[in-house]
């Protein structure tokens, strides 16, 4: 994770850098970085954790307690937020310990069961606790404002306060909130169907590839060879997959429609103009920021165009095809270990200043860290630092690739976030919003590619590293555009009074899908059947959450670009940023550090760099073509 569950009370959810002087790469550290987390950080036992399970249990409880009363005094409210934050507290740490626990041994029916409770004892904290708002929002303003007056121990609640109050107006009676909440499993059903038909019930095809390999195309063995350096490959992979996807467009209609429809529903109730509407205003974002996104990446398709075009040039392709999109462009032949993605990380963090890099380097000392593969372990990688009295954890499943040092680079980012956030906030205040959560891990993947560019030791190397970026660019700023284009384009069919089926999603997709491709360009052409596409994002069902990936990657670029140019004041403000955890508003947050991202001037640094990127690449290209006439 990420980021927290939720901020206690609220919904549960579990310009170019200045050049540097090119310098040898360090020499890995005499000790290799710990590669096992110490769990006994939480509970030094299980017996123990099952003692903090009944203690939770009781404080939840007690909880029921305080309906109520939340009016009563200054210090009655206080008393009362003090006790449902704390008891939130102990349940995420709870929470944490059997996650990791799980996700290091999924076949331990053990584990799973204290998974499945500790999410149970969550559920049952936000049942016990959905009075508060309700109870908040009769009080007034009048009255709370007169308590924050009057107690100093309101403070570490009167963001909470403040930001329920701003919402008032959507927050139901408390027989509303209630029929709600008994409705939220139903409400869950066109996302749970997805779910299960995608991960379950839909019957992967296989295929045989050119080197007589049989593959049954899963989304994951999907993933790993529509990359593939065979071309006939390439193709077969894609037309198989979403051939099949095609056959199932229909029921994946019906459910992605009947999220839309939930979503749209659940909005109307609480007096909302729209699911966008709701989403944004969550976090108090303007939706500024989501129209400015949108305009402004088509604005720049050109740029996507281009890089298109080089990708078609170093593959030697004579017409770009959608299923040539995932092939590397360059590879390069190195293996990494971990002591080398640490010593390459801490390097390439430099400009952030001494005491994040001293932070840094004692936090990559710690036992926090679960690196490698293992049998029954799970995939992918993240970070929890929901553990507030403790700190973060991450999972990796490290694998010697460049990919893997990028990951780490990318998730101690957000494990510093976490880190800096819990140091300097109280509990309540510490929990960052997902607008902001992804940037410092992006920060920390550019300053990587910057310090490796710098360092690199030959053309081709330098070419790795461009396309990488490129390609990171790509996919986090372009795609996700891309997909909350289509996202927003499938909300407003919906509350028009229009319906969603498998062709009209198709071709609502594939015209964004197109247009980015630059299909009717000649750029890269876009067969039909893989205009379902769509039916492949879960992040559809997560409620206008896909279009943060992009602003943050917008945001990053800028971030590192003030760093550069304008040192000492611009990195103090980003650090500012990571210790502001949830404490404001998140796009308050980031203006103050200097990025406004409803503004489109904020774009050109993300714009320039891709530029300046593409630019290096042609230059090198040129300079390669030229040496291979001449002899």
């Amino acid at each position: 994770m990420k980021r927290y569950l939720g901020l206690c009370l609220l919904a549960i959810t579990i310009q170019t850098p200045t050049e540097s002087t090119a310098e040898p790469l360090p020499t890995p550290q005499s000790e290799p970085p710990a590669s096992i987390w110490d769990i006994s950080d939480l509970y030094p036992d299980i017996a123990s954790w099952d003692d903090a399970r009944n203690s939770a249990t009781t404080q939840i409880s007690a909880i029921s307690e305080c309906e109520g009363m939340l009016g009563g005094s200054a210090d009655v409210l206080a008393d009362c937020l003090n006790q449902i934050t704390n008891t939130y507290k102990a349940l995420l740490r709870l929470y944490v310990y059997a996650f990791l626990n799980k996700d290091t041994n999924q076949s331990n029916i053990q584990y799973q069961e204290r998974a499945s409770a500790a999410q149970a004892l969550l559920a049952e904290f936000t049942e016990a606790t959905r009075f508060v708002k309700p109870e908040l929002s009769h009080i007034g303003e009048a009255t709370l404002n007169r308590y924050l007056d009057e107690s100093a121990r309101l403070e570490e609640h009167d963001f909470f306060i403040r930001n329920t109050l701003r919402q008032s107006e959507h927050i139901l009676s408390e027989e509303g909130e209630r029929v709600l909440t008994a409705a939220s499993d139903a409400l869950q059903s066109a996302s749970s169907t997805y779910s299960v038909l995608v991960n379950n019930d839909i019957p992967w095809p296989e295929i045989t590839l050119s080197d007589g390999t049989k593959v049954t195309l899963s989304p994951m063995a999907y993933e790993v060879h529509r990359a593939s350096a065979n071309r006939n490959d390439r193709k077969r992979v894609f037309e198989s997959f979403w051939g099949t996807y095609q056959h199932f467009r229909q029921t994946l209609a019906i459910t992605l429609e009947g999220q839309v429809k939930k979503e749209a529903m659940v909005a109307r109730v609480r007096g909302f103009d729209s699911s966008l509407d709701r989403a944004l205003s969550q976090d108090n974002i303007p939706e500024a920021v989501y129209r400015t996104l949108l305009s402004t990446a088509n604005e720049h398709l050109a740029s996507l165009h281009r890089l298109l075009g080089l990708r078609q040039r170093i593959l030697g392709l004579g017409k770009s095809r959608y299923y040539d999109l995932y092939t590397p462009a360059v590879t390069l032949p190195r293996e990494y270990t971990l002591e080398d993605a640490t010593t390459l990380t801490q390097a390439a963090l430099r400009p952030l200043g001494s005491d994040y890099g001293e932070s840094l380097s004692e936090a990559l000392k710690q036992h926090w860290l679960h690196a490698y593969p293992a049998p029954d372990k799970r995939k992918g990688a993240y970070v929890m630092g929901a553990a507030y009295d403790v700190h973060p954890f991450l999972m990796l499943n490290f694998e010697g690739t460049f990919d893997a040092v990028s990951t780490f680079a990318h998730e101690w980012g957000h494990a510093m976030h976490s880190l800096m956030a819990n140091s300097h906030q109280p509990f309540s205040k510490s929990a960052y919003s997902g607008f902001i959560s992804e940037i410092p891990s992006a920060v920390n993947e550019l300053l990587l590619f910057d310090y490796l560019r710098d360092n690199a030791s030959s053309d081709d190397e330098q070419l790795f590293y461009l396309f990488r970026e490129l390609n990171l660019l790509r996919g986090a700023f372009f795609r996700q555009a891309q997909f909350a284009e289509f996202e927003l384009a499938i909300h407003e069919q919906v509350e028009s009074g229009g319906n969603l089926s498998g062709d009209k999603l198709n071709t609502l997709y594939g015209t964004i899908q197109k247009r980015h491709a630059g299909h009717s360009m000649g750029i890269m052409q876009v067969d039909e059947p893989y205009t379902v596409e769509w039916a492949s994002i879960p992040h559809f069902y997560r409620n206008f959450s896909v279009y943060q990936y992009a602003t943050s990657m917008v945001a990053a670029y800028n971030l590192v670009d003030r760093i550069a140019t304008s040192g000492e004041e611009a990195r103090q403000q980003y650090l500012d940023l990571l210790q502001a955890g949830g404490s404001d508003y998140p796009y308050r947050l980031l203006k103050n550090s200097g990025v406004d991202l409803a503004d489109p001037a904020a774009y050109h640094p993300i714009i320039q760099r891709m530029t300046r990127l593409m630019d290096e690449v042609e230059q090198i290209l040129d300079r390669q073509d030229a040496k291979n006439t001449s002899r």
